[in-house]
């Protein structure tokens, strides 16, 4: 059975860094960013407009490329997380959580029983067509996958603490888009304001056991946290490589032309 190889470097104490997956429906598009060297890919089901065709797609060109598939579920519905984790997610993203009680339950619907309550429907294709009992998938399947919940208003960072002491969870990642909106500060995202929170909240994860992470819109933005303790770091997505990349190609190319000499009339 596939290892989850993000969560054991999180395990060892390394940092995973990762991007996302929000507008192009190409699986192959995991592949590029295994190819580059990240770590995993960060589907999204909330802003992007994928069906679960298409993210099923994609999770098989991750595990064929040996990249962690993690995806975003657009709301908190066991429908969703199930059918995701069947489909062969190795961890599951939760947003706008702010309610402990609420975040207690999605966790359980990612683990099977004793764990949690998710329902057993595996088939073959979800353990590589390895022969393996109930119980082995069931411990296979609960130690590997990844329970991540976003931090994206100042409620959830007032309710930290109660939020990180819920059981399952693995990862905390910050929305730093939304954070800054909820702070008053939308779009300014090296406000002293964000910084000094997102800091806080890098504390009280350390202090909880719980891997700190964030998804940000830039390398730059990336590595920032990086060096300030982040350690499931999102860079960005395709089309925001694709897009800059693209305007780098077409400033080269120009200021290789030789300028023309003006004639002489």
């Amino acid at each position: 059975m596939r290892l989850n190889h993000t969560r054991q470097k999180l395990a060892q104490g390394g940092t995973v860094f990762g991007s996302g997956l929000q507008v192009y429906r190409s699986p192959e598009i995991a592949r590029t960013f295994a190819a580059a060297g990240f770590d995993y890919v960060f589907i999204d089901m909330e802003h992007g407009a994928f069906d679960l065709e298409t993210v099923a797609d994609m999770i098989a060109a991750s595990h064929a490329s040996a990249i962690t598939p993690i995806v975003r579920v657009g709301e908190l519905l066991y429908s969703l997380v199930a059918r995701l984790l069947d489909a062969g997610a190795d961890g599951i993203i939760l947003p706008r959580v702010e309610d402990p009680r609420v975040l207690e339950e999605a966790l359980r619907w990612m683990r099977f029983p004793p764990l949690g309550k998710r329902g057993f429907g595996v088939n073959a294709t979800m353990v590589d067509y390895v022969p393996a009992s109930m119980s082995e998938i069931i411990e296979h399947a609960n130690r590997s996958v990844l329970a991540v919940v976003q931090f994206e208003t100042a409620t959830a960072l007032e309710r930290a603490d109660e939020l990180l002491s819920v059981p399952g969870l693995d990862i905390v990642m910050v929305g730093p888009a939304d954070l800054s909106v909820s702070l008053g500060v939308p779009g300014e995202f090296d406000n002293p304001k964000l910084v000094a929170a997102v800091d806080r909240l890098i504390d009280q994860c350390r202090r909880h056991n719980v891997v700190p992470g964030i998804q940000t819109r830039s390398v730059a933005m990336a590595a920032f946290w990086a060096e300030r303790g982040m350690r499931f770091v999102g860079a960005a997505a395709e089309h925001a490589f694709l897009l800059e990349k693209s305007r780098e190609a077409v400033k080269q190319l120009h200021a290789a032309i030789t300028p023309p000499i003006p004639r002489m009339l």
